[in-house]
């Protein structure tokens, strides 16, 4: 078995979020960060959010995959890169690029100065290749400094609720391929 931490991005995941019906699914394998600061997200409190998520996962499993997505996929990265835990998978989807025009800036201050280093656990990260917050040269950059494997999703955008994939079977597909459920 997996336990699973849900990294959504700001404001949450809603309710026809993938992320919100894969926690569903995996009931109280699945545990979901709560930061303070969802709709101003703070990176100190999503990656304390992070921590804390992670101890609540990691006593039910031995193994844990951190599920991310859009700003949460920076706070991932950034608690992974300090906390250097053990058997910890991570599914990064739908980064948005910091520098791009698109990012939140005024909302997300402590976002901006970010970088994607290597990451010390296997990874995948997925993107759209029509996301309106981080083109895909950007994105597969981004895959390559996290040493992240890279897929590249047609005509699905930021992969979120508008979307439209519903509990996205081909997601939990390349989930399965970085662990297994």
């Amino acid at each position: 078995m997996v336990a699973y931490v849900i990294i959504p991005g700001i404001d949450g995941s809603d309710e026809r979020h993938w992320q919100s019906l894969w926690e569903k699914r995996w009931g109280p394998s699945a545990v979901r960060i709560a930061p303070a600061s969802w709709s101003r997200p703070d990176l100190p409190d999503w990656v304390a959010a992070i921590q804390a998520s992670y101890e609540i996962a990691s006593r039910r499993d031995d193994q844990v995959a951190l599920v991310a997505h859009s700003l949460g996929c920076w706070a991932a990265a950034h608690w992974l890169e300090r906390a250097r835990p053990d058997a910890v998978a991570a599914l990064l989807v739908a980064p948005p690029d910091p520098r791009g025009p698109a990012f939140p800036r005024e909302a997300a201050p402590t976002f901006l100065g970010l970088s994607a280093r290597p990451l010390p656990c296997p990874s995948l990260m997925v993107a759209g290749d029509d996301d309106p917050y981080c083109d895909p040269k950007t994105s597969a950059s981004f895959a390559r400094e996290w040493r992240a494997q890279g897929h590249l999703v047609e005509g699905h955008g930021h992969i979120n609720s508008a979307s439209g994939l519903g509990d996205w079977q081909a997601g939990l597909e390349l989930l399965r391929g970085l662990v297994d459920c």
